[in-house]
């Protein structure tokens, strides 16, 4: 079963990932130099370099997923002597200049996402071919072998999609929209698409412009005004969840709602009933895992994942096991 599956990785093989750094610091005089010193006795830690590092993300102004991803990295870069060099652009185009940007600055390594992959190819393939550990996270399981990107980090966005289909199934719903905040965005296209596969209803997609929440709202009502078979909403991101709350009451819809990736007002919805559920892929992890990467290359060469994915969900959150997860929204 898909659950079965999802649960796994949530609560198991996630933690399992969270120890493999530590492991990997402890081992052959922990290469890392973020703990203690080797054998646990009272001599210093032997101090590291200080490595830069630039984090180039697609994420759009507003959009308070990116907080928690940039949190994990600034975590892991106080715990490794990193210095660490956030950008963002949500335009293809203009996101491949900033990691042009960080090859000009030096960087020991970059942490990449790969939404737009094809606009992203050249400038990361000629980062990786001047010797700078690539690394990507939450966009890009398809691709960031073929750019020369050392391991990526993420949920797979087929699966995540599919894990919501399990969800809906359960909850009797018939119909839904799956509501796309990025046109032209792999991985939200995925989860979709992941959506159709296991839900035993119909579903379509609706387009929405993620940056103008006057647009998300009244898309999503006069979609429900028009349809009002529609019984389940999906949204792909945190604030367009918290959007489509009202956007539903406004409709005079009865429709279940549910998303991908949580906050902490999402965290709350769920508690109360508001949301059916959500999808978390764990982003704080994303980030952390990422940067402490750079400095396990650098140190090591070690590299996680053997050429797979490295995944941090999809885990289901729901009014059944909200509260062990309580921690993280906080």
């Amino acid at each position: 079963m898909l659950k079965s599956r999802i649960t796994r990785w949530s609560r198991v093989g996630v933690a399992g990932l969270a120890a493999t750094g530590a492991l990997l610091l402890a081992a052959c005089g922990s290469p890392a130099g973020a703990g203690g010193a080797a054998g646990g006795g009272d001599a210093e830690a032997p101090q590291t370099e200080k490595l830069k590092v630039a984090l180039v993300t697609h994420a759009a102004p507003g959009d308070t997923f990116w907080d928690t991803i940039r949190a994990g990295a600034e975590n892991a870069a106080d715990l490794n002597n990193i210095d660490l060099l956030y950008t963002s652009d949500p335009d293809g185009a203009r996101q491949a200049q900033l990691v042009q940007q960080a090859v000009d600055q030096g960087v020991d390594g970059i942490v990449v996402t790969l939404a737009k992959a094809d606009a992203m190819s050249g400038e990361v393939k000629k980062a990786a071919e001047a010797g700078i550990p690539v690394f990507s996270i939450n966009a890009g399981e398809n691709d960031f072998k073929s750019m020369g990107v050392l391991a990526h980090f993420g949920q797979n966005e087929f699966i995540a999609g599919q894990a919501a289909g399990e969800q809906l199934n359960e909850a009797g719903k018939t119909k839904a929209i799956c509501v796309i905040q990025e046109q032209g965005h792999v991985g939200l296209e995925a989860r979709c698409e992941g959506l159709a596969d296991t839900f035993e209803g119909t579903s379509e997609v609706l387009y929405v412009q993620g940056t103008d929440m006057t647009n998300v709202a009244s898309t999503i009502t006069s979609k429900l005004q028009t349809n009002k078979d529609i019984d389940a909403v999906l949204t792909l991101g945190a604030p367009f969840a918290m959007t489509a709350v009202d956007a539903i009451k406004d409709a005079g819809s009865s429709a279940a709602l549910a998303t991908t990736d949580l906050n902490p007002d999402v965290y709350a919805a769920i508690k109360d009933g508001t949301m059916l559920f959500g999808i978390d892929q764990q982003p704080f992890m994303q980030g952390y895992q990422s940067v402490e990467a750079v400095r396990l290359f650098n140190e090591g060469g070690y590299v996680l994942g053997g050429g797979q994915a490295v995944l941090t969900g999809p885990a289901v959150v729901n009014a059944a096991n909200a509260e062990s997860v309580a921690a993280q929204f906080k």
